[in-house]
Order: structure tokens, then C-alpha cells, then sequence
């Protein structure tokens, strides 16, 4: 009786995640030991497979017995079988063992120098030209190195920086943020794209001012390059009048090419038919890119080679 009280003292009955977790906590140093056990069905056996002192194995199994509440052996002098309860708990052993492992060799092989993997961000404006253009550089002396690509706005990219889910992204604006180390990588000049027939479409550079009538077509608020398009304008001394917001640099300059506004965009990766595209003299119209890595957080081999390529491409990132 009294071993039966202890046992249900040590096992909660309510339900609650934190009993379940502590639970979790309690047993699972136990549970390589009790599978060695019951897989051998001999205590002895098990703790030499095993390189533990047999007497430590044995007061674990009577400790995971307890802790459970539980019956999991019954025991015929130096050797066990399972009860039922024992078998039950055997098939969720082994399975969550196997998980842990399946875990173990995902995570080594991520980190390998030689075939691991890169969590990698960028903006949608960099996919088509720049991001190919350094991969395929960065795997010339890196060939199996494998990448999780994510095209993104600055701010998402960022959010999945800190959870975790990146391990470096190429942004602009380069943040400034006490969580995140960022690098400069170089600068991208913008230009006033206008429709092929516009009263402007003629010059080949213009002040910011003199578009302060006309209507723009922009990224959604949130994205960097709308913050920027945004400072420009106050600038040039005028707050544009938008008509429509959208998610990609591309689209904007179809909108732009069909006669619906102009828009203050980084050079196409190729020429787009139906626009022009204006160097804007002042303000001074242009982005920086840098790479951004969330702070204090150790990177693995892989992460660090393309880190270390990253940051070696200064000046030099973006096609010129």
C-alpha cells in the first residue's frame, strides 16, 4: 500500500502540460535502459551491452517502475519478461528512441562542413539575378552544401530570422536592432520607372520634385522599399499620391507599363518592355543591402562558410 501511494504521488493525474512535461523530464534519461532491458530480458546482459554497472540498471528499473506507478517486469531470478503494461510501454519506447534518433541524424547532418544545410532569406527583388548568381559562385568550392531558400519582405524576413527559422538573410533597409548583427553589403541605385508613352519617358534623368504630381504605384506598407520610396518623396518636398499597393517589384513595373502610375524601383534583373527607367538626380535614390544573422546565436560549419562568402562580397554583391 504504502509503495502504491508513493507511486501515485510521483504520477499526475490532471492533465495539465506542465505535469506531462515534468513527467517527460523524469523518465526519458530511463528509457535507453528499460528498452536495453526488456530487449534482452536480462539485467545483466543488458548492463554489459549497455556499459553501465548492473546495479545502477536494476534501481533504474525499480525507479521507472515507481515513478510509473507500474509493473513493467516481472522478474525469475537474473532474468525479466515484460508484463502486458511493460510491452504497452515498450512499443512507445522504441518508437519515440527511434524519433530522438531520426532527430540526432538530421541535426549532425545540417551541420556538416561538407553536406549541411543553410536556412537562407532574400528579397524578391535579388531572386531572379543576384541569389542564383551567388549560389552558384559560393558552390564552386562548396558542392553539396544544401540551402532552405526563402523569398521575402525585410520585416518577415526578420521575424524568421529571430525565430529561428533563418539563419542569414539579404535585407534593406540593413537593420539596426540590439537581437540582429548586420553587415553593409553594398548599395542599389533606384530609378523612376515610367510608362513608355509618359510625358517624361523622353529625359534620361529628372529630380524626384518633378514627379510630384504624378501617381504611384508601391509596395505594400512594411516592405522596405516602401519606407525608402516613402523618405525619398518627403525629401523632394511631396508625399505621393498612390493608387496601387502591391507585393513585387516586377508587378509594380507592369502596372507601370499599362499607364496605371510611376514607381521608384531597383533595375530589373532584364529589360522590361513598355517603361523607361529615369536616374533621379535629388534626392540621392538608392538602397543598401546587408546581411543580417540573429546575435549570439552559434553557426554551424555551413553556415559559417556562406557567412564568411557573404561578407567577402562587399562592394561587389549586386551586378553592375
Amino acid at each position: 500500500m504504502a509503495h502504491e501511494q508513493r507511486s501515485r504521488s510521483r504520477l499526475s493525474r490532471t492533465g495539465d502540460t506542465r505535469d506531462t512535461d515534468d513527467m517527460a523530464m523524469l523518465l526519458a534519461p530511463r528509457l535507453a535502459h528499460f528498452a536495453g532491458v526488456a530487449r534482452t530480458e536480462h539485467v545483466t546482459r543488458a548492463a554489459q551491452e549497455m556499459q553501465v554497472p548492473q546495479s545502477t540498471l536494476s534501481r533504474a528499473m525499480v525507479r521507472l517502475e515507481q515513478d510509473l506507478g507500474v509493473e513493467l517486469f516481472a522478474r525469475h531470478g537474473r532474468t525479466v519478461s515484460l508484463t502486458p503494461a511493460g510491452r504497452t510501454f515498450l512499443t512507445s519506447v522504441e518508437r519515440a528512441l527511434a524519433e530522438i534518433g531520426r532527430a540526432a541524424d538530421e541535426v549532425r547532418a545540417d551541420a556538416d562542413p561538407a553536406t549541411g544545410k543553410v536556412a537562407f532569406g532574400f528579397l524578391h527583388t535579388m531572386g531572379a539575378e543576384t541569389v542564383p548568381g551567388l549560389l552558384h559562385a559560393f558552390r564552386a568550392d562548396h558542392p553539396r552544401i544544401r540551402f532552405s531558400l526563402v523569398q521575402n519582405y525585410g520585416e518577415a524576413m526578420l521575424e524568421r530570422l529571430r525565430a529561428g527559422e533563418l539563419d542569414l538573410c539579404l535585407t534593406s533597409p540593413v537593420p539596426e536592432a540590439p537581437d540582429l548583427v548586420a553587415r553593409r553589403l553594398d548599395e542599389q541605385k533606384l530609378r523612376l520607372v515610367v510608362p513608355v508613352d509618359h510625358r517624361l519617358a523622353g529625359r534620361r534623368r529628372i529630380r524626384l520634385a518633378e514627379a510630384a504630381d504624378e501617381t504611384f504605384v508601391t509596395l505594400e506598407p512594411g516592405y522596405g522599399l516602401r519606407r525608402i520610396t516613402d523618405d525619398l518623396c518627403a525629401q523632394a518636398g511631396f508625399k505621393p499620391r498612390i493608387a496601387f499597393e502591391g507585393e513585387e517589384a516586377e508587378t509594380l513595373r507592369g502596372l507601370v507599363a499599362a499607364g496605371l502610375g510611376v514607381a521608384l524601383l531597383p533595375p530589373p534583373a532584364f529589360p522590361r518592355p513598355g517603361v523607361v527607367e529615369l536616374t533621379v538626380t535629388a534626392p540621392r535614390a538608392a538602397r543598401e543591402i546587408g546581411v543580417a544573422w540573429l546575435a549570439g546565436r552559434p553557426d554551424t560549419p555551413p553556415v559559417a562558410a556562406f557567412k564568411k562568402f557573404l561578407l567577402g562580397k562587399r562592394g561587389i554583391l549586386l551586378p553592375t
